[in-house]
């Protein structure tokens, strides 16, 4: 390895293969700490691609050393962020390093790219000159970058405007010269083409068709202009001639123009030639740089987010002081959280949306952030323990591909846990045990956490349970907590009080509704000792009688009623026959229904009034119907008001 390739992976690594180690967190911890969403906030503090795909790539780690020193990194960054930092401005040269490697010739706006990237590169190095006394390490970086001001100078000079400069070399001089002279002569000579044959033409203005200068001849005197048509108008009243007198002048002027592209060719092949002797030191400017990149963005989301420097522990010991969560807006409680000194473990008790799970994700984030080297919003008293692995365990995980049950899903993940965990791991724990029997489940719960417990893990869980909350109690490395609420309005306060466990607040809150006072000492009682009242109470039972025994229901006329075969309703014109079978009008038709497939919705009693004529309800009908088909041309209808005339006549 070359001696700067081998300060440079040094001064950024500190150990060999520390890139290769990362804290172990599987996609199920990074879902629910959305760590994913952190990371996106972050990178719009970058201020090129260079820094935005750095932080894609970086990792929480789980070395003390390596996080003390992105910490001190992004401590120096804040403090250099009040002076103007030349980085603005740098741009992302990876895609032309690989144009580069690839054996391929750079056009005039890539090595413009390299020439303002290698500029940027000299800005940092004479930024930091002076800033060694306040930020060594940063100042360290500078010297890994390499000022290539040659090759930066010969690009500009050979480029300008976007285009080889005519004094890149004597050839490209002379050939443009050539070119000149020959421009000049078309020019010249076209407009005294235009002078002499005005009356053919349809414009005097002289325009380039297929590369070549024509002038605009109208069609009907094309014949009369001497030179070659190039083009036509789409109408063809236009025809583009090339005129005779300038057509050895265009050869000369193309075959010019070749060698300029050749000799162009050249030059750019030269610059890029440059910029390949040198193609390592820039390849590592570009890694320098967008760890510049990544440092100063982290110290731009310091300042936004109004975080401080934790201090650092490899023991275990999380003390967060009016920490906040960083991605909730609006008015955050401050969260004050201690674990890892008088005891390992620790329990939360409290309401439903009374903010335990924000508890945990909160101190899973804030560990996350401290690992990557990033500021935490909390005071400055705050310490944050480095683990090598994160795991959680909140919300709903059910997989309806896999057909496993919420609660199984649960356990599925518990075993896991339980699989890696050790000492150097934080677990965190929400509703562990619930989705299923309580006495299971919490019995469940405390078998996991006494063996988390035995493989020396940091744990902090949440639960409902009274049995985990007692275990906790009992237990001399377990401490309660509980999420306060506001006994008067049941509103949670989102505010964690270490060292106390809630109280029932299902009892509590059905006393607050109106539960009564009885009720609510017996459900304490059964708390106790579960004694239940299993006394039985003798019940009367009247007996109903069975349907066949019922009498059948007589219909009525204007009943409406329900057609249990096909569900749709109607209403009673005649109650039953002999054969039990009533007429119903529906569908606007008269149909007989057996009287057990009809069931009675409202009788006509209740539906109309006593003096109601019920028979209107049909007579009605048949006109309404008899007018639509007389409207619609119905034969049949109009062969039966005729066969009604002639009987009112007779």
């Amino acid at each position: 390895m070359p001696l700067y390739k081998a300060y440079f992976f040094n001064i950024f690594n500190l150990v060999p293969n520390v890139m290769q180690k990362e804290v172990k967190m599987n996609e199920n911890t990074k879902n629910k700490l959305e760590y994913d969403r952190l990371i996106e906030h972050f990178k719009t503090y970058a201020t090129s691609s260079l820094g935005k795909n750095l932080i894609d790539k970086i990792s929480p780690s789980p070395y003390i050393k390596v996080v003390q020193k992105r910490l001190d990194e992004t401590k120096e960054a804040i403090s250099l962020l009040s002076s103007s930092v030349p980085l603005q401005g740098v741009g992302n040269i990876q895609n032309i390093v690989e144009q580069v490697e690839k054996g391929l010739v750079l056009d005039c706006d890539n090595l413009l790219q390299v020439s303002d990237f290698l500029r940027g590169t000299r800005k940092v190095i004479e930024f930091f000159v002076e800033k060694e006394a306040y930020t060594p390490i940063l100042f360290g970086y500078s010297k890994s970058l390499t000022s290539l001001k040659d090759i930066e100078d010969e690009i500009n000079q050979s480029i300008t405007k976007g285009r080889v400069d005519i004094n890149a070399s004597k050839e490209l001089k002379r050939i443009r010269r050539h070119i000149d002279i020959e421009q000049g002569k078309i020019e010249e000579k076209l407009q005294k083409f235009i002078s002499v044959n005005k009356k053919y033409l349809e414009s005097t203005i002289i325009t380039k068709r297929q590369d070549r200068y024509t002038i605009q001849v109208k069609a009907a005197y094309k014949n009369q202009v001497a030179g070659a048509q190039i083009d036509k108008s789409n109408k063809g009243t236009t025809i583009f001639i090339e005129p005779q007198i300038i057509q050895k002048h265009t050869s000369a002027l193309i075959s010019l123009k070749a060698e300029e592209e050749l000799e162009e060719y050249k030059i750019l092949a030269m610059l890029t030639e440059l910029v390949n002797t040198k193609l390592q030191e820039i390849k590592i400017n570009i890694e320098v740089i967008a760890e510049y990149d990544l440092i100063f963005a982290k110290g731009k989301y310091a300042i936004a987010i109004d975080a401080i420097m934790p201090k650092i522990n490899a023991d275990g010991y999380i003390n967060i002081v009016k920490g906040k969560h960083p991605l909730l807006k609006g008015n955050v409680v401050p969260l004050d959280l201690e674990i890892g000194e008088d005891y390992s473990a620790l329990a939360i008790t409290g309401p439903n949306a009374g903010g335990k799970t924000v508890v945990l994700k909160t101190v899973g984030l804030l560990t996350i952030m401290t690992q990557l080297g990033l500021f935490i919003p909390a005071s400055e008293k705050s310490h944050i323990a480095i683990y090598e692995k994160i795991f959680v365990d909140i919300g709903d995980n059910q997989s309806i591909e896999n057909s496993l049950s919420t609660f199984s899903s649960h356990i599925k993940n518990l075993a896991s846990i339980i699989k890696q965990a050790d000492k150097k791991s934080l677990v965190l724990l929400d509703e562990i045990g619930s989705g299923t029997d309580p006495n299971e489940g919490a019995a469940l719960a405390i078998a996991i956490l006494e063996e988390l417990y035995k493989k020396q893990t940091t744990i902090i869980v949440t639960t409902h349970y009274g049995e985990i909350k007692n275990y906790s109690k009992a237990h001399p490395d377990f401490n309660t907590a509980k999420m306060e609420f506001n006994e008067e309005t049941l509103e949670p306060l989102y505010k964690l009080v270490i060292g106390k466990s809630g109280k029932s607040n299902a009892l509590y809150i059905s006393k607050k509704m109106g539960v009564p006072a009885h009720v609510i000492n017996r459900a304490e009682l059964y708390i106790k000792d579960k004694n239940y009242n299993l006394e039985k109470i003798e019940r009367k039972i009247k007996k109903i009688k069975p349907i066949e025994e019922l009498q059948s229901y007589q219909f009525e006329k204007g009943d409406k009623v329900l057609l249990l075969d096909t569900n749709q309703e109607g209403i009673i014109y005649s109650s039953q026959d002999k054969s039990r079978n009533a007429e119903v009008f529906v569908n606007n038709e008269i149909i007989k229904i057996y009287e057990k497939r009809i069931k009675l919705l409202v009788t006509a009693e209740n539906l109309y009034p006593d003096d109601y004529d019920l028979d209107s309800l049909f007579v009605d009908f048949k006109i309404r119907k008899q007018e639509r088909d007389i409207a619609r041309g119905s034969k049949k209808a109009l062969k039966k008001i005729q066969k009604e005339i002639k009987n009112n006549r007779i």
